[in-house]
């Protein structure tokens, strides 16, 4: 793709770095960001700095916060006897998007892959351990979505959790096996949440 300024095409570049924006999506971006005027651009770039640099992750659950405990954790009509364990903050905006779930949730961080070198000590499994034990939690509901790396890490939270009394549950497979959880609809979601079945490993 030939440019007519290195200005554009390194704008062009930077855009493109973001997943699912190919180059001709990104030049779009940037012409449509020439016709704005200073004071618009100015407020996006100022939104992203502050994005960037202030975004805090809840030192509760690990979910991206303004502070230093997320609103959900904070929420005093949240059901604090069940945390729902999540891959990402992206399966806690999914969730949240169901209005099925009125528990607490806890963020992993990723999935255990020992294909790309993630192992459990990666992961916030331990901060997860501590959490129940000291909070009395009485049912772990354990949604992460239905892959290889999804299952593998099901199975080790059972592993960890099984010698505490508590109740292990994952969501019932609404969710097709090899799914990714964020792309499931709403309704889908919401059905396996409240259809949630006890994990015997």
């Amino acid at each position: 793709m030939n440019f007519p300024s290195q200005l554009i095409e390194q704008a062009v570049n930077e855009l493109s770095r973001f997943p699912g924006v190919g180059k001709k999506s990104a030049l779009r971006m940037v012409l449509y960001l020439l016709k704005q005027d200073i004071s618009s651009v100015s407020r996006m770039t100022h939104a992203m700095e502050q994005l960037r640099n202030e975004i805090k992750f809840c030192s509760h659950c690990h979910n991206v916060s303004d502070k230093e405990i997320c609103s959900i954790c904070n929420n005093p009509r949240r059901n604090n006897e069940i945390i729902c364990v999540v891959e990402d903050l992206r399966d806690v905006m999914a969730i949240e998007n169901t209005s099925q779930f009125s528990g607490l949730y806890f963020v992993l961080g990723g999935l255990i892959s020992p294909m790309d070198g993630i192992g459990p000590e990666l992961l916030n499994i331990e901060h997860l351990i501590t959490r129940v034990k000291e909070e009395g939690t009485k049912e772990v509901l354990v949604a992460l979505s239905a892959t290889m790396e999804g299952d593998t890490t099901t199975f080790y939270l059972s592993k960890k959790l099984r010698d505490l009394p508590v109740h292990i549950t994952t969501i019932s497979r609404g969710i097709s096996v090899g799914g990714e959880l964020e792309y499931a609809d709403e309704v889908t979601l919401g059905r396996s949440i409240q259809n949630r079945i006890p994990y015997k490993g």
